[in-house]
């Protein structure tokens, strides 16, 4: 061993040199490396072989040295001691959870997951000797309550055990302890292998007998696979889920703490979420500013003389062969006379065909974004059924399996494997024309992707929406037939369209100065659009060309004129972000993650920074002031190509290439500096909305609207000597369609759990109205079991 080999030692909490290696084979015969660090001492251990390891004979296992089931040998074995031995008061039937008291060796492979459907689900795959159970997601993080990373100490965080997961940390550890091997089958991200790296620290595993595996769909074979080539946990992306655990709590915590003092309680900054609103307030800001500019078209339906006298529109596009650039309707009426007089021949006709190329299969941002347009989901409730796609249904004869792929993913590359079977599922279903002659490859339009994963697609094309709706929920069936149709169709062939493009001249003699032209095209060969037709982005402009049928014109060809069409028009501003375009914007800029997206969503609407109005995401007053105080005072933290900067710096520590610690040293030198100046300069900017009544309760303090977990509610200023509070009502002025007109009930802002807006009336339970729309804004929409939200977020379970 000539090169020097670094492993990861937890005394010095990074990579350090191994002295003294030594290659060994653990009892199951897996090659592993033993030594000590070249810095402390502590003895390292790393699972894989090394160069020392060539010419040396693994170890043979035999039969009798493998574990039994553990179910099993507690029922058998275990079971019959405990009958032998003598049954005394409160140790009666014990003796088969104590087999260590006996000196026996531990006897089960034990999987650990995060979810319990997924602990189901990879059960079903793996022999009786394999125990699964559920960590039920992260069992350590830093600490609540302060801001837990020892600045002084080289930034080391402080984790520990949460209340809430002492028990489930408990059992894991009994678990762990009647253990043989350890397999770690946590999500194939940096969260999940951060969660696998905790699980070792919080039931204090013997390293040794761990291993990590990882797969991206929940399927036999995919399974079987990862068991079969396990690893050691990588701890460069354990280091690179540390170092922005990190920076999120020093700029999260640091600046929430001087925003609940200077503007308002309940608020909170972070390092992605700042940036997120940031992009909105700026977009509001370009809307209050915009002036719009008037501009003219001018537009002459005209008609064949022959036998087809189907009328077409033609636009006006040159005048003497300068481009057309109406500003006022007083640069259009002069050309009016002339043109009802003008003569219209055509002068050019050209027919070409064009290709459409399918979308690539779905990211986790492009999925985001198609089931937003296209099923009405916000980020949250598409990733929350997602994530029960990926954890397995259970299919009946079939057993519980997964129907997608990991949907973490900024990647578009697909299995080979998937694309035969796609292609040949194309074949039968249409035939050979339907597919490209080579397998289509895409890339994606992500800045920063890392593709370490595959594209999200079905696990099966065989398994077909149509034959497993049964099983599905309505959110789960949607948005599977969504994905499918998607990936199918990205391993179809191109649309092809015919395309014809006539060009009229009009006027009194020659040279004729007016040239009019129009365009369409009709699809020719369908392809990948007998499947699937991606949504169009709300805020694109309509391709009015496509599906428009032209008559059969020839050159020379004179028209007549039906009439003349001059017509109005103002620029527009910019659109407000959806949360799809808004995911979309963050992508492009490279800010954030996969696993970000739907959180930042959820976080920036919880916090009062936005408002959704008809999907359309509204900076509140707070979210402005909030934005506003961040820039002036913490400049780079929401400056958008240096929080991509900071993203590609942690892919570069997921690759191994550069060290979190002075990652992070970097940043929060700087940093302090500037958190120094705006602890002495930032200004008080309260925001205490007083509603104009006193405090019934004490007398003295004024009733005042504050902001709580759980939202707004009306308190006393006071507090904390008087803890008097009241419901936070928000009035609409509308008179409830039921009640209204005989007892006075008035509609008022609600929210369902999962926080999305309805109004109800305010005399509940006595009358119990409700609708997702106010009834002076639209159809009014009672919400009726018909309504396609989840079961939680009816209206009953608000109340």
């Amino acid at each position: 061993m000539s090169e020097a080999i670094q492993v990861y030692c937890v005394k010095c909490r990074e990579k350090r040199d191994v002295v003294e290696p030594e290659a060994v084979f653990t009892k199951n015969g897996t090659p592993a490396l033993r030594g000590k660090c070249a810095v402390c001492g502590t003895t390292l251990f790393r699972m894989g072989a090394t160069p020392a390891h060539d010419g040396m004979e693994k170890p043979v296992i035999e039969k009798s040295e493998k574990s039994p089931s553990p179910r099993k040998s507690s029922k058998t074995k275990d079971s019959k001691e405990a009958s032998k031995s003598p049954k005394k008061g409160k140790d009666k039937g014990k003796s088969a959870s104590a087999p260590k008291k006996r000196g026996k060796s531990p006897k089960n492979k034990l999987v650990i997951v995060e979810s319990p459907a997924k602990a189901r689900t990879i059960s079903n795959f793996l022999g009786k000797e394999f125990v699964v159970v559920a960590s039920k997601g992260h069992v350590r993080d830093l600490l609540v309550t302060q801001l837990s990373v020892d600045v002084d100490n080289d930034f080391e965080p402080k984790y520990r055990v949460p209340n809430e997961k002492r028990d489930d940390v408990r059992l894991l550890k009994k678990e762990v302890d009647n253990a043989s091997e350890i397999f770690l089958a946590t999500d194939a991200d940096r969260e999940g292998e951060a969660i696998a790296w905790h699980l070792i620290h919080a039931t204090d595993m013997d390293e040794s007998k761990v291993e990590r595996v990882i797969f991206h769909e929940i399927t036999q074979n995919a399974i079987q696979e990862a068991f079969a080539h396990p690893r050691p946990v990588d701890m460069s992306l354990v280091d690179a889920y540390q170092a922005r655990r990190v920076l999120d709590r020093l700029v999260g915590y640091n600046i929430s703490e001087l925003l609940w003092d200077r503007v308002r309680n309940r608020l909170s900054a972070g390092r992605v979420q700042s940036v997120a609103v940031r992009l909105l307030v700026d977009r509001e800001r370009e809307i209050e500013a915009f002036v719009p500019e008037e501009y003219w078209t001018l537009d002459a339906k005209v008609q064949k003389q022959a036998s087809d006298k189907r009328p077409f529109i033609i636009r006006l596009v040159k005048i003497r062969d300068e481009d057309v650039a109406f500003k006022a309707e007083g640069d259009v009426k002069p050309h009016l006379d002339m043109l009802e007089k003008s003569q219209y021949m055509v002068e050019d006709v050209k027919r070409g065909t064009r290709k459409r190329r399918p979308s690539a299969p779905f990211t986790t941002s492009t999925l985001q974004q198609d089931a937003s347009r296209r099923l009405g989901f916000n980020a949250m409730r598409t990733m929350r059924t997602a994530q029960q796609l990926y954890e397995g249904i259970d299919l009946g004869a079939e057993g519980t399996v997964g129907l997608i792929t990991y949907m973490r993913t900024d990647s578009t590359n697909v299995a080979l494997q998937a694309q035969e079977e796609a292609r040949t599922y194309i074949i039968n279903r249409f035939n050979k024309e339907f597919v490209p002659e080579e397998l289509p490859k895409y890339k994606t339009k992500a800045k920063g992707a890392q593709e370490a994963h595959e594209a999200i697609r079905p696990t099966s094309v065989l398994r077909l929406p149509s034959t497993v709706e049964k099983v599905l929920s309505r959110d789960q069936f949607k948005l599977y037939k969504l994905i499918w149709e998607r990936f199918v169709a990205s391993q179809m062939a191109n649309a092809i369209y015919d395309t014809l493009r006539i060009e009229v001249r009009a006027g009194i003699n020659a040279p004729m100065p007016y040239l009019f032209r129009v365009s369409g095209s009709v699809v020719k060969f369908q392809g990948f659009l007998a499947i699937y037709e991606e949504t169009r982005d709300e805020d694109a402009p309509l391709d009015e060309d496509e599906g428009r049928i032209l008559p059969e014109v020839t050159v020379g060809e004179v028209l007549t004129l039906v009439q003349l069409l001059p017509e109005q028009h103002f620029t527009q501003a910019p659109p407000r972000f959806t949360e799809a375009s808004l995911v979309q914007s963050l992508e492009e800029h490279g800010i954030g993650r996969p696993s970000t997206y739907a959180p930042i969503l959820k976080v920036i609407q919880e916090r009062d920074y936005v408002e959704k109005q008809d999907k359309r995401l509204i900076p509140t007053e707070t979210g402005k002031l909030v934005n506003d105080l961040l820039v002036q005072y913490f400049a780079n933290v929401v400056n958008y190509q240096f929080t991509a900067h900071m993203e590609e710096e942690l892919d570069d520590i997921a690759e191994g290439d550069m060290q979190w610690r002075p990652m992070v040293r970097e940043f929060y030198t700087p940093f302090q500096a500037q958190l120094e100046h705006a602890r002495q300069h930032m200004p008080q900017m309260r925001q205490d909305d007083y509603i104009g009544r006193g405090c019934p309760s004490c007398e003295t303090g004024q009733l005042q609207i504050k902001h709580g977990r759980w939202g707004k509610f009306i308190g006393c200023d006071n507090y904390p000597e008087c803890n008097y509070t009241e419901a936070y009502i928000e009035l609409t002025g509308v008179k409830c369609p039921k009640c209204g007109a005989e007892h006075g009930g008035e509609l008022i802002v609600r929210k369902t759990k999962r926080g999305r807006i309805f109004y109800g009336c305010s005399r509940y339970p006595e009358c119990d109205y409700s609708a997702w729309k106010l009834p002076n804004q639209g159809k009014a929409q009672p919400t009726t079991g018909d309504d396609e939200q989840d079961e939680d977020e009816r209206i009953a379970s608000y109340y």
